[in-house]
């Protein structure tokens, strides 16, 4: 692979787009491209693979929305672009931001994405979408009832590839791509770029170019990383006092099992109205409104599995508590991505609950991120020592007034 060095960020105007797309950037409020954007986008236009690898939360959707848009013609209606996403959050955000970018390109966005009524998925096909967002299960699901055509492909992305990896993907990846036209351009994104992902690049792609704009520290400057240590059986009421200490404008609390999320949610609920808890065997439909009122602002805290640790583009978050420590490094980088966004500017705020047989773990996650996380105490609170109360913490209220 060749390896093109990234400068300092130019103007749009200076990417090679088009007087359309430029209308589009402008009046979706976007000021300059990210670094990402910068870098990818150039190479992208040209037709040739590319790998661009970069942290959560800077830009990576536009660098690839951009040239795809640039790139199809929209006068041909059947699929030109496939963009593979890992989740149905992060297919949805793709889709809408196609569809933001190209109102002035008259382009058909299907969205292909399990939990969502596949027969009005068919009638959006059938109606000749040029650029098909989709979850590897539900892209094989209608390829297999023909209703899908790859066969005409132009472009092929591969979005967050290191999570489509990470979950199991990569077989049904494969057997898409084996099926799209040989002489295609292939473009993939990663915050990281771990072995396998190599691989699958070296098998699927040709000669692409890297972009690496993740250099230096892997968690973004723009993070306050805390670690706290708590026993198990007080993490609920270190939440608590943590979160009426700290009052965060919004706030996302990750755990790492769907019941725990659950029963943090089931807390929580009895005390607060804007708290939403987010998990993968919640409807799809449901899933959409509470990522539909956290982005507006309307929910303040949301509890939630890694399903939105990817990928997940909200701005507002503040702060981030990790309630259960992640089980991979690379989880606790995208968990903590989800502040300190590239469009806020103020810092993010991020705490993570460590038991005392964590310490290993804690100490990789501080490896991964190449520094050593600070450690924080709640003002008297005892965190290791339990107490013999197990109601309901009655600060509930304070975090919710």
């Amino acid at each position: 692979m060749k390896r093109r060095e990234t400068d300092e960020s130019p103007r749009f105007e200076d990417l090679g787009l088009s007087k359309h797309m430029l209308k589009a950037i402008r009046n979706a409020g976007w000021e300059s491209p990210s670094p990402i954007q910068s870098a990818f986008i150039p190479i992208a236009l040209e037709g040739e693979d590319c790998i661009g690898q970069a942290r959560t939360g800077t830009g990576k959707t536009g660098a690839f929305v951009i040239p795809i848009l640039e790139l199809i013609d929209p006068e041909i209606r059947h699929p030109q672009a496939l963009v593979l996403t890992p989740t149905r959050e992060l297919c949805q955000q793709v889709a809408d931001q196609a569809e933001l970018l190209s109102k002035h390109h008259d382009m058909r966005v299907a969205c292909i994405i399990g939990g969502k009524s596949i027969h009005q998925q068919v009638e959006t096909l059938k109606r000749g979408a040029t650029i098909v967002v989709g979850t590897p299960g539900r892209l094989i699901d209608l390829m297999n009832r023909h209703v899908l055509d790859i066969s005409k492909l132009d472009l092929v992305v591969l979005d967050e590839a290191d999570r489509m990896l990470d979950i199991g993907f990569r077989p049904d990846i494969e057997k898409i791509l084996r099926r799209c036209p040989e002489e295609r351009q292939t473009l993939l994104l990663s915050a990281t770029l771990p072995l396998p992902v190599e691989k699958l690049a070296q098998r699927y792609m040709k000669n692409p170019q890297k972009v690496d704009v993740s250099t230096g520290d892997i968690a973004p400057s723009t993070i306050d990383q805390y670690y706290i240590a708590v026993d198990q059986d007080r993490k609920l009421p270190l939440l608590v006092k943590l979160l009426a200490k700290l009052k965060p404008s919004q706030v996302l609390v990750f755990t790492r099992t769907k019941r725990g999320a659950d029963q943090l949610h089931a807390v929580f609920a009895r005390k607060l109205s804007r708290v939403a808890c987010l998990h993968s065997d919640l409807e799809q439909r449901k899933r959409d409104r509470v990522m539909k009122e956290f982005r507006s602002g309307e929910l303040r805290m949301l509890i939630a599995t890694d399903v939105v640790g990817r990928g997940i583009d909200v701005s507002t978050v503040s702060h981030i508590i990790n309630y259960d420590i992640p089980e991979s490094c690379d989880d606790y980088v995208h968990r903590i991505g989800r502040t300190g966004r590239m469009s806020s500017s103020e810092a993010g705020q991020a705490y993570t609950f460590v038991t005392r047989d964590q310490g290993d773990e804690l100490t990789r996650i501080e490896v991964r991120v190449n520094q050593v996380l600070h450690a924080y105490q709640v003002d008297d609170f005892e965190a290791v020592k339990p107490r013999e109360s197990k109601r309901p913490p009655a600060e509930i209220r304070r975090y919710g007034s």
